[in-house]
């Protein structure tokens, strides 16, 4: 196996580790814990890479149990989306969900035609630093660490980590452009920047930081 399939398929681990540690937290404290448009831009990204322009395996049954983790994840949003965001009319809330997913759905498939990018690698590593920065801001906007873990954290940042190393190391194409190379060195940075941001919260509320999954 090659080495870039191995960090690849270490990347899947850490990943879907996140997935499950997501869910856990968000059943346990009644909120979702994947930011909205997050989840959409991953629940599309998903399914376009899994049935329209399939990748190879093994990334291919990554991509399928990642798919399985964001339906259980939206499940968790369509649940308590709507009392988390206090939205009175849910229909409304379901409206905006169907629209947002739409969009992002369209916009991921012309993004990655426009650039020539059949593997989805630029769109992937670009919707990831948008993921990071949401994190952040909904650890912001809750002022709490619900749906959140320092594992969630942790895990998120090294499965990332994984798969720019693997891009940045192992690939000719992408590991030459400066666009994927600003895109590997800003995920990280915001990553470890909410580590350090999720930590301090936790202190704030008397949480033990590696005492909570």
């Amino acid at each position: 196996m090659s080495i870039f399939n191995q960090l690849m398929i270490g990347s899947g681990v850490c990943w879907t580790i996140t997935y499950l540690l997501i869910l856990r937290r968000g059943i346990l404290d009644l909120t979702y814990g994947m930011p909205a448009a997050a989840l959409f831009a991953n629940l599309a990204w998903e399914i376009i890479y899994s049935f329209i322009h399939p990748h190879t395996m093994p990334q291919l049954a990554v991509d399928r149990i990642w798919l399985t983790f964001d339906f259980l994840l939206l499940l968790q949003y369509l649940r308590f989306g709507p009392s988390v965001r206090k939205v009175r009319i849910n229909i409304t809330f379901y409206l905006e969900f169907l629209l947002s997913f739409s969009v992002t759905f369209i916009l991921i498939l012309l993004v990655s035609d426009a650039l020539h990018d059949d593997n989805g690698a630029y769109v992937a590593f670009g919707q990831n630093l948008m993921m990071s920065a949401l994190f952040i801001a909904i650890l912001r906007d809750r002022k709490s660490a619900s749906g959140q873990s320092i594992y969630i954290a942790l895990f998120k940042l090294a499965g990332t980590l994984l798969a720019s190393v693997a891009f940045y190391t192992q690939t000719k194409t992408y590991s030459h452009s400066p666009l994927m190379q600003f895109l590997f060195v800003a995920i990280l940075a915001y990553d470890v920047v909410y580590v350090f941001m999720l930590a301090n919260q936790l202190k704030r509320q008397r949480i033990k930081v590696f005492g909570r999954f």
